[in-house]
């Protein structure tokens, strides 16, 4: 039972049969009292026929020919005055005496039926007036043995269980199809989404129709797409902190070794303590984006949100890094349109501007300008950061927002990024609901641009 194709195969079972079981009992109900009606309808139109030849000829001739007539059929008829005295039977008149006997209320022209209880008496029976010169003078009574009639119904009830047991036959045979055809894509789904769970993200899925099962399918294929894409992440991103970590680790305990053990001159040790302290810095950075990228994916950062007036904050982000710029012999611009509000949090949005235009200066050349645009457009205000440094190359531009993804691959440490920067970035303006592009061409420079909606919650 804990197959799911056995669980819709009986609950299918069950509801189909108890149809054809309904319909099969409705319709042998109908057709058998149809059936009766029938046989009770044509005794007595025959009593009818027997009446009217007698209205023509009401003698002892006539009279004995309809009861010769009824000798050689099925069903029997008995002739009475209008007193109730016999006049003439087919059949022997003790079978029938209670019928004749029973008291007579006024019968209809075209007759009546004495007795329709075929399952309970001998004989149905009708009643038909002879009348002549519009005065009853006698009554044609019929009568047929209900035994025949059981047997019509019985070779009925034959064709009717006949006929059941082919159709549940039938129900099986489709159920079973049925249920294992919808059962067997998700039985091939449930053995791919256990061989995911072993690592192997190649499975192959079963081609359905475009319904629900296609949707899981999809859906499946591309959970595994994303947990592949996951674990390789997870791969490079370990060795990447491995690498990271590493790094500085070596530089600090090699130069503390040399302060260490050698007898170096205060020219010296200052040289190295200093390189000892970069290092301490650097490594101190990288934990720091650690913890910020592990709040952030464990969504326990704090974004508080309140209205600003982006002119005040670009004047104070210019008034922070324009002697930063100047002192790098490079331009820095500003152009905000007037009276543009943004809610957002502005701590995180200055650390947003800071790392951009630390980026946007540091693989700039001299002489060159990092200019920062603000404007609104409908009902989503744009802020972009342009420079024309020594740009990204095309191929690099789908990865530069993955995690330790750097465009040197030399890993020069002369910049001294980590990698995890515009990570950290696109997370915080995903989290103000906003969305971050980037275009560049290399030896032209680099536009990154923010949007944000305007009416934020």
């Amino acid at each position: 039972m804990k197959k799911l194709s056995v669980k819709l195969g009986i609950l299918f079972f069950v509801v189909i049969f108890g149809l054809i079981t309904f319909m099969f009992f409705f319709l042998h109900a109908e057709i058998v009292d149809s059936r009766i009606e029938q046989e009770l309808q044509t005794l007595k139109s025959r009593g009818n026929s027997h009446k009217a030849i007698l209205e023509k000829q009401f003698d002892d001739e006539m009279v004995d020919h309809v009861v010769l007539m009824e000798s050689e059929s099925n069903t029997d008829v008995i002739i009475t005055n209008e007193s109730g005295e016999i006049l003439d039977s087919s059949a022997p008149v003790e079978n029938f005496r209670r019928y004749i006997e029973a008291p007579l209320t006024p019968i209809p022209n075209d007759g009546q039926v004495l007795e329709e209880k075929w399952e309970q008496e001998p004989y149905i029976a009708t009643v038909s007036p002879i009348q002549i010169d519009q005065k009853v003078s006698g009554y044609v009574y019929m009568f047929q043995d209900t035994a025949l009639v059981r047997i019509l119904i019985h070779s009925l009830n034959e064709h009717f269980l006949i006929a059941g047991l082919i159709s549940v036959i039938f129900t099986i045979i489709i159920i079973c199809f049925l249920s294992r055809g919808i059962t067997r894509p998700l039985i091939k789904m449930k053995e791919a989404t256990s061989q995911i769970s072993k690592g192997n993200f190649s499975v192959p899925l079963p081609h359905t129709s475009e319904d629900e099962l296609g949707d899981l399918a999809k859906s499946i294929k591309l959970l595994a797409t994303d947990l592949n894409y996951l674990k390789k992440e997870r791969s490079q991103f370990l060795a990447s902190i491995s690498h990271e970590l590493r790094t500085p680790l070596t530089y600090i305990k090699g130069y503390a070794d040399i302060v260490k053990k050698r007898n170096l001159s205060k020219e010296e040790q200052g040289k190295y303590l200093s390189i000892i302290v970069e290092e301490s810095d650097r490594l101190a950075k990288l934990i720091k984006e650690l913890f910020e990228l592990a709040k952030i994916d464990q969504n326990t950062f704090i974004i508080e949100k309140e209205l600003i007036n982006l002119n005040e904050f670009f004047t104070k982000m210019d008034q922070k890094f324009s002697p930063i710029f100047h002192e790098n012999e490079m331009k820095f611009t500003i152009n905000c349109q007037p009276n543009l509000l943004l809610k957002a949090d502005s701590l995180r949005l200055e650390q947003i501007f800071m790392n951009l235009l630390d980026n946007a200066m540091k693989y700039s050349n001299r002489g060159s300008t990092v200019s920062l645009t603000a404007w609104k457009q409908k009902k989503e205000i744009y802020i972009s950061i342009k420079d024309n440094g020594k740009g990204i190359p095309e191929e690099d531009l789908p990865y530069i927002f993955h995690r330790f993804y750097r465009v040197d691959k030399s890993r020069t440490r002369s910049l001294g990024g980590t990698g995890l920067g515009l990570a950290i970035i696109k997370e915080l303006i995903l989290a103000h609901g906003g969305d971050i592009q980037v275009r560049s061409k290399e030896n032209v420079g680099t536009t990154f641009e923010l949007i944000f909606k305007e009416d934020q919650n």
